[in-house]
This record gives structure tokens, sequence and C-alpha cells, in this order.
């Protein structure tokens, strides 16, 4: 039996340009040791992948989950909701916008074994988020690219509304795969006249977020045990 993320670590140590010998150094291990990490055949101790994720730039978790983010893909996933949005003529919630790009990507992992952005989404009181949402959503804002208001719903809580800018909605998505575009408007037709509660409500029933602990990273191939009409 071979560890899940073998692989992985060594397309990360040719892409760095690393030889086995130079990490081993650089982690303070054996060659033969690492040289056994990049076959499988070793677990990494957690000082092991902490010092592997450093090296490579990557977190713990993208290290064990075998994948690096796509932040310029996340970003086109944001803006092709809101393109969707703006001709629907709604104005999507912040959380709400949060959940469908969850969707995006666990739907896409359940018909082709790979997610959509490579996030990694913790287990979240409102549901699924990976940490980059925020600062990808900041980033998108200070450019000039989205505007964010804040309102204040009739229970007293703050809330936040997201659309694109008219300057951004001339640029084209070019991340974004035909099939990749197709889903995303599969997922925004069923869900553009729900409510956040509702959409929060799913995602909160699906097999990956009640089987994961809170602030956990959510396996994705826990979606490829869910029901067929439950994926989104």
């Amino acid at each position: 039996m071979t560890t899940a993320y073998a692989t992985f670590i060594k397309r990360l140590r040719e892409r760095g340009g690393y030889s086995q010998t130079d990490i081993a150094v650089k982690i303070g291990i054996a060659r033969t040791s690492y040289i056994a990490i990049e076959k499988g055949t070793k677990e990494l101790s957690l000082s092991e992948a902490d010092s592997l994720s450093r090296l490579f730039g990557v977190t713990i978790d993208e290290l064990l989950q075998n994948r690096i983010p796509d932040v310029a893909k996340y970003t086109d996933m944001i803006l092709a909701y809101l393109r969707a949005a703006k001709e629907a003529g709604i104005v999507v919630k912040k959380t709400k916008l949060a959940k469908l790009l969850y969707l995006a990507d666990f739907a896409w992992f359940y018909s082709q074994l790979e997610s959509m952005s490579g996030m990694s989404y913790r287990r979240k009181e409102f549901g699924p988020v990976p940490s980059e949402y925020f600062t990808a959503l900041e980033d998108l804002e200070r450019h000039g690219r989205i505007s964010i208001q804040k309102k204040q719903h009739q229970d007293g809580y703050d809330m936040y509304e997201i659309e694109e800018t008219r300057g951004s909605a001339r640029r084209e998505i070019t991340t974004l795969s035909k099939d990749e575009q197709t889903l995303i408007a599969a997922i925004w037709h069923k869900w553009q006249d729900a409510t956040t509660s509702d959409i929060v409500s799913f995602t909160h029933e699906q097999l990956p977020y009640k089987l994961s602990f809170d602030e956990e990273v959510i396996p994705y191939e826990l979606i490829t045990q869910e029901s067929p009409n439950h994926v989104y």
C-alpha cells in the first residue's frame, strides 16, 4: 500500500528543481528516508509535512490532499456566478456565493475525480468555505472588479451583496472550460431563486459536511458517496 501524496510530493520537488538529496538535507532526514516518502512506502511525520509544506510553498492540507489551489480559476468561478446573477437581475449574497462555489468544486469532483479550483474547504458554521474566498473577494474589490455592499437584514444582522463592476464584465473569462462553465450555469439555474438559508441547509445535509468535524478540511472524496440527485 502506498501513500496518497507520494506522487504529488515528487511533482512539487521536480517543479522546484530540487534533487532528492537536496530535499532530504533541507528537511533533515536521510536520503533513503526521503526516497521512501516519494515511493509512498513511508508516512510523513507532522514535522516532515510541515517542513515540506514550507519548502514547497503549500499548506499541509494541500500537501496531504494532493492539490494546489488555482486562485485565478477560483476568481473566474466567482465572476461566472456574478455574471449569471446579473443576467437574471439578481444580486448575490456573500454567503450564498460561497456555497455556490463549493457546489461547483464538489460536483466537478463527483464526475471528474478532481476539484475545479483545487481549494481546500473547511467545515464552518454556515457551510464549507476556503480561507482564500475572503482574500479573493478583497482582491477583486481592491482592483475594482466587484462591488460589495453592506446591508442589514430585517432580523438585524449584517449581510453583504456582491456584484461585478461594468468594467470587469467586459473582460473574458479564460480559465474555465466549456464543460466547467456549463456546470456552473446548471448549479446557478437550480439555486438562483433560493434563499441563502436554503442553500446553507442543503450543504449542511450533504455527506461531506455531515461526516466532517468543525474547522476540519472536508475531503472531496466524501462527495462520491452522495446520491446523484443530492450533489447540487
